[in-house]
């Protein structure tokens, strides 16, 4: 908006500008959510910020005018024209998929993309089912733990190393106990004797702050070897 002042000698009204803050104020920000162009690439990016597809851009969506191409077997078959790219792949009834968006030019690949995308949910499936899981138990015991006590937080450490889980034993001090740390130290190697056959100290025992901490760990499953029976020669 403008304001108009007094007449002047002259008779024209004089028009004030307008502030560059109320300037600023006229411009209108996209609202959230719209789409915007990005340059020169064709892929639309939300500001929203709302997720952004990982899917790859394939045939028609790939909208650049040439690219690296790749075959089917991994050939570099070179750069070619995206009309060039999108012919190849048609005539070997197959997908062009955009491989490397970012490269120059964007580097795209012939391939089934539906059989693609199945053995890689095949693959991920799989690596997350042999995938181990460590869990890390803990174990806490005084300096001057009672011999029922410590037989029945042994038993503890025992079933969590049965059960193939990692044991943390955090050894407690408190008041004058502080000042000899050497007990909470023959505890832990009493105790990693005591279930040498289950386990094995796999983090020795360090002081950390008013405790003394041990990291015990399972031995792993001995595979097993078929005994051959030995064979008496006969002189």
């Amino acid at each position: 908006m403008c304001t108009a002042s007094r007449h002047g000698p002259s008779g024209i009204g004089r028009v004030s500008p307008v502030s560059h803050a109320r300037r600023a104020l006229l411009v209108r920000a996209p609202a959230a959510g719209v789409g915007i162009r990005a340059p020169g690439r064709g892929r639309t990016v939300t500001t929203s910020g709302g997720p952004i597809s990982a899917e790859p851009r394939i045939n028609d969506r790939i909208r650049v005018p040439e690219v690296r191409l790749v075959g089917p077997e991994g050939e570099q078959v070179g750069i070619v024209s995206i009309g060039e790219a999108l012919r190849l792949a048609q005539d070997s009834d197959l997908d062009l998929v955009e491989v490397a968006p970012m490269a120059r030019p964007p580097v795209a690949k012939l391939m089934d993309y539906g059989k693609f995308k199945y053995e890689s949910a095949q693959k991920a499936r799989e690596s997350r089912r042999n995938q181990t899981l460590t869990v890390i138990k803990e174990m806490k015991l005084r300096p001057k733990i009672d011999p029922h006590d410590y037989g029945t937080k042994k038993g503890h450490v025992e079933r969590f190393l049965k059960a193939g889980d990692k044991v943390k034993v955090t050894i407690m001090f408190r008041g004058r106990e502080q000042s000899r740390p050497e007990l909470g130290f023959r505890l832990l190697q009493r105790l990693a004797e005591d279930v040498s056959e289950l386990g094995f100290v796999e983090s020795s025992p360090k002081q950390d702050g008013r405790n003394m901490v041990m990291v015990m760990a399972p031995h792993k499953s001995p595979t097993k070897l078929t005994r051959v029976p030995a064979v008496s020669q006969e002189s």
